[in-house]
C-alpha cells in the first residue's frame, strides 16, 4: 500500500504526528517517508518502530544533538553531512531521494525532472536562498512551469488570471499562497489532490476550492492584523520593547505567521504571534535582518513544549499559563543580543543611476541574473534629483502612478500604498527615488517602469 498523509494543522500540529503513525499502522504500512519534517521527532520515530514501521526522514531544519532512530536521514544541515549545498528546501531534499530512487530502479534520467515545476514552487514558498543548487533547480523548474506544467500549476495560473510567463515572484505571490491556504484554513490534502490530478478539469475543481480558502485566509489575515496592532497600541509597555509577543485565544492558527510578518512592517523587531491550539498556545515567529530568532527560542526552551524553524522564521508550542513568562524571557534575550542597527529597517542600494541609463539593453542584462530571491535579490537602484512631470497621480485611492523627469528623460513608475505621501510630489521639488526596474504590460504593450520602494525630497 502506498499512500500520502498530511497532518491536520489544528488537530495534530505541524510535522510528524502520532495520529499519522497510527493511520500508517492501520493501513499496514511498514515505512514512512517524511518530507520537510521529522528531524526532531525522536520519540515519535521510536513509537513507530514499536509498531514495526521504519522512517526515512527528508528534512532541512536544524537538527538537535539527538537524532531520531530512522533507517535513513537526509538532511544537509547535519553536522556530519558533506553534501556541498546545505540550503535545499524540504521538497528539494525529497527531490534528491526521488532522483536516487529513479537511478536505482533504472528509470529514464528524465523521470525525476517531471517534478521540477513543483520543486521550484517549494523553493519559492519556503523562502530559501536562491543561490547555488536552489538557483539551478528554480531556473529549470520555472522553464517547466511555463512550457509543460503540472495540471495543478496550470489550474492555479488560470484561476489567478495570469497570462504571462511565471516568475519566482509569481510563484511566491500567486501560486504558493493558494497552495498553503488549504492547510491554513481547512485541510492540506486538497493541495495534494490538486497536484496529482490526472486532468486539467479535475485540477480546476481543486483550484476553485483553494481559491476560496485563500480568500478566507486574506480576510482572517486582515482582521487579526488589525486586532494585533490595536493590542500593541493599547499597551504602553510595548512601545520601548525590542520584541513583540502578542496572544489572543481566538485567532486563526493558520495565519499567525503571516500576521507576524505584517506586524514587522509596522514595528520593526522580532515578532511572535500566539493563539490557542487545543489545551496549549501555538504560534509563529518572524525576525528582522541579521537576527537569529531560532537561537533566541533556544534560550527560552525550558518554557516551551516544542519549537523548530530557521534563522528568520520559527514555530513553537507552550502552556498557556507560561505565555507571560515566555514573553518576558524572549524580550530579555532579544534586548541582550540584538544590535541597535538591526531594529532600523534598511534599504540596500546596489547602484546610483540616471533615467537615461534605464534602457531595454540594461533591463535585459538585469534579467540574466534571474531567478531572483533571498541572497540573490533583484538589483535596487537610486536616482537623484528627479522632478514630477505634472502627470503623477493617485490610483485606486492608495497607490501612486509616478511620472518623473530628469535632464529631458521622462519615466513612469508605480508606488504601492504610498498615496499618503503624494503631497511630496505636489511640492514640485527635486526627489530621490529608490526602485527596482520592471516591465509592465498593458493592452499588449510592454514598457519599462520604476517599481518604487521609497522616495524623499532631495
Amino acid at each position: 500500500t502506498i499512500d500520502y498523509y498530511i497532518p491536520h494543522r489544528y488537530r495534530e500540529g505541524y510535522g510528524v504526528s502520532k495520529a499519522g503513525i497510527d493511520y500508517a499502522a492501520a493501513q499496514h504500512c511498514t515505512l514512512i517517508i517524511s518530507i520537510d519534517c521529522g528531524i526532531k521527532s525522536v520519540e515519535l520515530v521510536a513509537y513507530a518502530k514499536t509498531l514495526g514501521i521504519d522512517f526515512v526522514i527528508c528534512d532541512h531544519h536544524n537538527p538537535d544533538p539527538e537524532l531520531p532512530a530512522a533507517v535513513a536521514i537526509l538532511n544537509p544541515k547535519q553536522i556530519d553531512c558533506h553534501y556541498p549545498f546545505p540550503e535545499l528546501c524540504g521538497c528539494g531534499v525529497g527531490f534528491k531521494l526521488i532522483t536516487a530512487m529513479c537511478m536505482t530502479m533504472g528509470l529514464p534520467e528524465a523521470t525525476p525532472l517531471e517534478y521540477l515545476d513543483l520543486v521550484a514552487t517549494a523553493i519559492a514558498a519556503d523562502i530559501v536562498p536562491l543561490t547555488g543548487e536552489n538557483r539551478i533547480l528554480a531556473f529549470y523548474g520555472l522553464k517547466k512551469a511555463n512550457q509543460n506544467p503540472n495540471f495543478g500549476i496550470m489550474a492555479l495560473r488560470e484561476k489567478s488570471d495570469h497570462r504571462k510567463d511565471l516568475s519566482i515572484t509569481n510563484l511566491v505571490f500567486l501560486i504558493a499562497p493558494r497552495v498553503n491556504a488549504a492547510g491554513r484554513m481547512d485541510d492540506g490534502k486538497k493541495a495534494v489532490q490538486l497536484f496529482i490530478s490526472s486532468s486539467l478539469q479535475e485540477a480546476m475543481g481543486y483550484a476553485d476550492m483553494l481559491h476560496i480558502d485563500n480568500q478566507d485566509r486574506k480576510d482572517a489575515d486582515k482582521k487579526i492584523t488589525e486586532e494585533a496592532l490595536a493590542m500593541i497600541l493599547d499597551d504602553s509597555s510595548m512601545a520601548t520593547n525590542k520584541s513583540t509577543v502578542v496572544y489572543q485565544a481566538k485567532w486563526h492558527k493558520g495565519v499567525v505567521g503571516i500576521v507576524a510578518s505584517r506586524l514587522i512592517d509596522h514595528y520593526y523587531r522580532p515578532t511572535i504571534v500566539l493563539t490557542q491550539s487545543g489545551e496549549y498556545a501555538a504560534g509563529s515567529a518572524r525576525s528582522v535582518a541579521g537576527f537569529n530568532v531560532y537561537d533566541a527560542l533556544q534560550q527560552c526552551q525550558d518554557l516551551l513544549l516544542g519549537y523548530g524553524g530557521h534563522f528568520y522564521a520559527a514555530g513553537m508550542t507552550l502552556e498557556i499559563a507560561k505565555i507571560d513568562a515566555f514573553r518576558n524571557r524572549f524580550e530579555e534575550v532579544v534586548a541582550a543580543t540584538i544590535e541597535p542597527h538591526m531594529l532600523v529597517p534598511e534599504i540596500v542600494i546596489d547602484a546610483e543611476v540616471e533615467l537615461k541609463d534605464l534602457t531595454r539593453q540594461f533591463y535585459s542584462i538585469i534579467c540574466q541574473m534571474e531567478p531572483f530571491g533571498p541572497e540573490n535579490q533583484r538589483p535596487v537602484f537610486l536616482v537623484k534629483n528627479v522632478f514630477n512631470s505634472g502627470h503623477s497621480r493617485i490610483v485606486k485611492e492608495t497607490h501612486i502612478r509616478f511620472s518623473v523627469t530628469q535632464n529631458g528623460y521622462t519615466f513612469d513608475g508605480i508606488g504601492f500604498s504610498m498615496a499618503e505621501r503624494f503631497h511630496l510630489l505636489e511640492m514640485n521639488n527635486p526627489l530621490d527615488i529608490v526602485f527596482t526596474l520592471e516591465e509592465n504590460e498593458w493592452n499588449n504593450e510592454k514598457k519599462l517602469q520604476l517599481k518604487v520602494i521609497d522616495f524623499r525630497l532631495a
